[in-house]
């Protein structure tokens, strides 16, 4: 090796090392991650969906998603294959996940695992509660993250029943299937009265929007069809392990429509950027305990800081197109 050589492979080995030093390789992604749109919640023929999973994953693509999670009823789709025709680095991504279906007396119970290692059987159990408890802990063990699903179907899972359930952080807070409940009515809450409800007794609970859907043949208001609620999560890239991990931590917003170009987690406060679309006007509220609304803008970029006694501040987005956006709860100090 001639000298120059050495001083070249001297330099890279110090270059290496400083990366290292900093706690990063040098090719190491911003630590800010990318935003990667995604449903967490679909079915195929599998359980009681119209289509074949390559139809299913098909239409997300097409329709310029970067993931998707399959979700049949206690079935475990296989993905290999279609990450293997659809799947393309950092553009799009299929995970597996079960609706683990169960139910108390008549209350169906139905939670997804996001990206179990084999199917998880539905554990039954004592009550509302335990059923939720059993099928939870199963659903960890199988290394998977635990999503509570459409709580108001059939008024099934109540405030207090999400309360007091442990080692879960994920509910669905919209969901597009046209029978769920997501507003409430008749003297029972709307999912976000619950989700303020969750906040305020301290749960760290995170709030997705998913689609449900289960027909792609056929387009209809009464019928469960995609594109109705997605995720859009920030994650380091995109990979089974690091949209997970994201999700886990609460790093990503639920839509019905509105994008967000950024939402900032700032020490004592929440900053949120949108990403407009003409003709349309947006309108982005600061909700703290109990579902008070703290601050209410037409600014763009909007934020707001906690003030004493805020225990928390989440953000809703809507556009005058009806279209809502929601970002995860900072708790204050």
């Amino acid at each position: 090796m001639t000298k120059a050589s050495l001083l070249r492979a001297s330099a890279l080995l110090v270059f290496l090392a400083a990366g290292l030093w900093l706690g990063r390789a040098p090719s190491a992604p911003d630590p800010a991650g990318n935003w990667y749109k995604g449903n967490l919640h679909t079915h195929t023929i599998n359980s009681d969906g119209d289509s074949s999973p390559d139809e299913v994953v098909r239409w997300y693509k097409e329709h310029r998603y970067q993931f998707l999670v399959l979700t049949d009823h206690n079935y475990l789709t296989s993905v290999d294959g279609l990450n293997s025709v659809f799947g393309a680095a950092e553009k799009f991504l299929v995970v597996r996940g079960e609706e683990v279906t169960d139910r108390f007396e008549k209350k169906p119970i139905h939670i997804n695992a996001l990206n179990p290692s084999a199917v998880i059987p539905p554990q039954g159990g004592t009550s509302v509660l335990d059923t939720i408890q059993r099928n939870v802990d199963a659903i960890r063990r199988a290394g998977a993250l635990p999503s509570i699903n459409h709580p108001n179907f059939g008024w099934a899972i109540t405030a207090d029943d999400l309360r007091q359930v442990q080692n879960d952080k994920l509910f669905e807070l919209y969901n597009g299937h046209p029978q769920v409940n997501n507003v409430g009515g008749g003297g029972s809450e709307g999912l976000e009265q619950v989700w303020d409800f969750l906040l305020s007794a301290g749960r760290e609970m995170h709030g997705i929007a998913v689609d449900d859907a289960h027909y792609f043949k056929r387009f209809a208001p009464d019928l469960s069809n995609p594109g109705r609620g997605w995720v859009s999560v920030r994650a380091r890239e995109l990979s089974v392990e690091a949209l997970m991990e994201a999700i886990d931590r609460g790093d990503f917003y639920a839509s019905t429509g509105v994008v967000l170009a950024d939402v900032a987690r700032l020490d004592g406060g929440l900053r949120v950027e949108i990403k407009r679309a003409d003709p349309y006007k947006y309108t982005t509220e600061f909700i703290g305990p109990g579902g008070r609304v703290l601050q209410k803008t037409f600014e763009n970029p909007a934020s707001h800081m906690l003030a004493a006694g805020e225990r928390y501040v989440r953000a809703r987005v809507t556009s005058s197109g009806g279209e809502v956006a929601w970002t995860q709860a900072v708790f204050g100090r």
